[in-house]
């Protein structure tokens, strides 16, 4: 039976532990571990001292544990992605990085960027379909609202999408090798803004992982507000997003009072630490700022004020049944397709997937307060609408919950030398779904390699499925449905 090193969320171990086994035992280890239950969190490649290594990160939601394995993978190793779609974007990312042939992948191309040279469209090799009356559409990578670059593909016949290819790649900065060697305060933010909506889930997953190599306990008061952080930026960041969503089928009340709303919940962020992203409260070892008595009563009052405003505008939206038109039916993704591409977050919910690293991967506070699962099994826009919704009362009642028990003490301990020839795990549930940050420390105790994977990692492809069969003219919609990161997705 082949070996694996074993872990928990926010756990540590020896580098020494994690086994190498063959190409082949690599594989078939991977793939029946997710035939099992298991998902990709993480799989990357890094230069260690005896050679290039290939590890994979398995979580599994049954047990809790996460399991580690590695290889050598020299000059190429036959593809998993066949039968284990889920290593697709992984696979293709290493072989871009590292100059791995992955044999019998079926679209080995560059995940960020072309082959030699800068993120180009134009140099892109993209899936056609041939026909007469199939024509192709592309869209961006410079779109006309004020947002992220990316470049879409459309292969069409009439108004009806055949396939859709998404081209990304254009925000990447370098943001895991800048991570690199002896971790400073500079590091910190430049985590925060791997995907900046996202500040609060990564600065946690940054910290937590750090924390985790440095066997540091982090006090009880600090696991509480940083559970106050992530719930308020997933509130701020589902309310937007319905607001959105109204936007996109022209529906102006929810619209104008959602965007008002998300505004108000930032500004309780603010409250917290002075920056409405939430960006400069965490720091390893705990939190960079306290709350007192007078901040969470304001907190609280904040909050009632502005759930009641959501319920008022969401629940037009719900009562409009031209707006259910436009959401039911649209951009459907199956169970299936969801569990085998291996999608996170409110998206993978909404297709009936009971996963949340908050329930299967407890930590911090999530030990000891549990927010129940927001599912629905349509698979839709308003399946991903819905739950969207679901999450923000839920969080609401987590949040008004830490407020009024917070426990006494100090919100920081004191962060040690980092250990040498360690690998730390951290998973959290950030808003888009599941982030995850491991940490390698060297010979010197510093970090030889950072790997960031942001939920929009594993959910573009989701976007991709969505399109199939629908209209054109559903994109916008079925897009923002999503609403992924794209330079959390180029790092």
């Amino acid at each position: 039976m082949t070996r694996a090193a074993v872990t928990t969320n926010f756990g540590a171990l020896p580098v020494a532990e994690i086994p190498v086994l063959t190409r082949a035992e690599f594989s078939g280890f991977v793939t029946s571990s997710v035939t099992e239950g298991s998902r990709i969190s993480s799989m990357f490649a890094c230069s260690m001292p005896d050679g290039l290594r290939l590890f994979a990160v398995l979580s599994r939601p049954s047990s809790g544990q996460i399991s580690i394995v590695s290889t050598r993978p020299a000059d190429g190793m036959d593809s998993m992605t066949p039968i284990c779609p889920q290593a697709h974007p992984f696979e293709r990312e290493t072989a871009e990085r590292f100059g791995v042939v992955f044999r019998g992948h079926p679209w080995p191309k560059p995940v960020r960027f072309p082959t030699g040279g800068p993120p180009s469209a134009s140099t892109c090799d993209f899936f056609r379909i041939e026909g007469e009356e199939i024509h192709e559409v592309a869209v961006g990578p410079v779109h006309a609202g004020i947002i992220e670059p990316g470049h879409f593909r459309f292969q069409c016949h009439g108004e009806t999408v055949y396939h859709l290819e998404i081209a990304l790649g254009y925000q990447h900065r370098g943001v895991e090798a800048m991570l690199e060697g002896v971790p400073s305060s500079r590091s910190l933010r430049i985590v925060e803004t791997a995907a900046g909506d996202t500040s609060a889930g990564h600065a946690t997953a940054w910290c937590s992982a750090l924390e985790a190599l440095a066997g540091i306990d982090v006090p009880a008061r600090a696991q509480v507000l940083r559970g106050v952080a992530l719930e308020l930026e997933r509130m701020a960041n589902h309310v937007g997003d319905l607001g959105a969503l109204a936007g996109d089928v022209g529906f102006l009340p929810t619209m104008s009072f959602c965007g008002r709303i998300r505004g108000d919940i930032l500004n309780m962020t603010a409250v917290l630490c002075g920056n409405r992203f939430g960006r400069g409260l965490l720091a390893p070892g705990g939190l960079a700022w306290d709350v007192d008595a007078a901040i969470a009563e304001t907190l609280t009052e904040s909050l009632e004020s502005a759930l009641a405003d959501a319920e008022g505008a969401v629940q037009l939206l719900w009562e409009t049944p031209s707006v259910l038109s436009r959401f039911e039916g649209t951009g459907v993704v199956s169970r299936e397709t969801a569990s085998a591409i291996g999608m996170t977050g409110p998206a993978a919910r909404a297709s009936g997937l009971e996963i949340d690293v908050r329930r299967d991967f407890p930590s911090g506070i999530y030990r000891l307060s549990l927010i129940p699962l927001s599912v629905w099994d349509t698979g839709d826009v308003f399946a991903r609408a819905l739950v969207r919704w679901l999450e923000i009362q839920k969080s609401a009642a987590f949040i008004r919950e830490q407020l009024a028990s917070l426990p006494h003490g100090p919100v920081k301990s004191d962060p040690g030398p980092l250990p040498r020839n360690r690998m730390a795990v951290s998973l959290v549930e950030g808003w888009r779904g599941e982030i995850c940050h491991v940490l390698l420390s060297d010979e010197n105790g510093s970090l030889r390699c950072a790997r960031i994977v942001d939920p929009s990692f594993h959910n573009w492809f989701g976007l991709a499925l969505a399109l199939r069969g629908q209209q054109i003219s559903d994109f916008p919609l079925c897009n923002k449905s999503f609403n992924l990161s794209y330079c959390g997705h180029d790092l």
